[in-house]
């Protein structure tokens, strides 16, 4: 059979269960030369989004941690295709990229289209600013590496101007405040507590670390990790605050500006550095797209089988998919576990459609627990 002749799997979204299923076809059915599949995705390395708070404070070198797509793809038969997904003809079942662009603002790459049998959307989710006055202005969120290390300059910057000016250091000015106490938020105020006075140390004797830089949490749910059992949230309640991080739950931000934080009880929180961790949403290109059926944050609606509702070519994993939790009156959580689990499902799917069977296996999720990593401290 030509390559031309292959059953074609096209998988969008190079996150961590993205590159998982296109790794692990690649070795099965890729090497085989029983499929050909196809990874996009706008990046071209991988860094696992779990760790983006690390960079984002100064405690991981990105670039010892981040896999190249086109390296992956070559050691693990598969190809990998820059671009960003724009748009779906159904009909035609081909995926449709919107041009490339440099930092300079030049055309790499043209508009395009890439041909499917199997398409599979596993893009991941954003962060949902909720329409918060001022978040999108002056907040900034942790979905990529470059928003990690924006934060991280910015941070930076922040402590190296203190150190030379000449006036006392304002109210807030050193200070981050993070909205969101899940995982992020919380990893992000164990690590900045660590980084914060590493700088510091470092010959910025202008600067007192306890004194002058404070880091809040502020959750609009009544505990930090709402998603995950009150023991684990206690405890790391307990580290964050032998660390001295100051945390706010019960409170939810109304307006974000340049110098701080409102909230609903009409406290202000200031803060020069803001970061959004509070709630997610699939991108907003899926919304709909060509006809099929999405939720209120974008998720694509999909069957126990990950296809979607009205389309069984198209399938959908992870945080961009709303997938039914069997026993339960919620969709699947958008946790790594669950992209994992998805993926390997789809390993056995994938085998399935290349073989021409209908009967396709059913996901079930199993909760294997949580870990939650405040750096060194525990």
């Amino acid at each position: 059979m030509t390559v031309e002749n292959l059953h074609h799997i096209v998988i969008v979204g190079g996150g961590a269960g993205g590159l998982e299923l296109a790794t692990r076809l690649g070795d099965s059915l890729g090497k085989k030369k029983k499929a050909a599949i196809t990874l996009i995705d706008s990046s071209r390395t991988h860094v696992w989004k779990p760790l983006l708070h690390e960079i984002a404070a100064g405690s991981m070198n990105p670039e010892k941690h981040e896999l190249n797509y086109l390296a992956q793809a070559h050691w693990h038969h598969f190809k990998f295709r820059l671009g960003r997904m724009n748009g779906l003809n159904r009909e035609k079942k081909e995926v449709l990229l919107a041009p490339y662009h440099d930092e300079d603002g030049f055309e790499v790459i043209s508009a395009r289209s890439i041909p499917y049998d199997s398409l599979v959307i596993a893009v991941g989710s954003t962060t949902n600013d909720f329409g918060v006055k001022g978040a999108l202005e002056h907040s900034i969120a942790l979905d990529t590496q470059n928003q990690a290390e924006r934060f991280h300059r910015k941070l930076h910057n922040s402590l190296v101007r203190a150190q030379t000016q000449t006036t006392p250091i304002e109210e807030g000015q050193l200070n981050v405040a993070i909205v969101g106490a899940g995982a992020t938020g919380v990893e992000l105020a164990a690590e900045l507590h660590n980084t914060t006075r590493e700088l510091a140390a470092y010959g910025l004797d202008n600067i007192n670390a306890e004194k002058d830089v404070k880091i809040t949490i502020i959750e609009a749910s009544n505990q930090v990790l709402p998603a995950l059992p009150s023991q684990l949230a206690n405890s790391v309640m307990l580290e964050l605050n032998k660390l001295g991080v100051q945390v706010n739950t019960g409170e939810r931000v109304t307006e974000v500006t340049e110098k701080g934080v409102y909230t609903h009880s009409g406290k202000f929180i200031p803060s020069a550095l803001v970061v959004w961790a509070a709630g997610i949403k699939a991108p907003n290109f899926l919304k709909n797209i060509d006809g099929l059926e999405t939720n209120s944050i974008n998720q694509m609606v999909v069957h126990q089988t990950l296809q979607t509702t009205l389309d069984a070519n198209i399938f959908a994993f992870g945080d961009c998919a709303a997938c039914p939790w069997e026993g339960h009156a919620v969709n699947v959580p958008p946790r790594a576990q669950a992209a994992h689990q998805q993926a390997s499902l789809l390993i056995s799917t994938m085998k399935q459609r290349v073989l021409g069977k209908s009967k396709l296996p059913i996901y079930k999720y199993t909760d294997y627990g949580s870990l939650v990593n405040l750096g060194r401290y525990t």
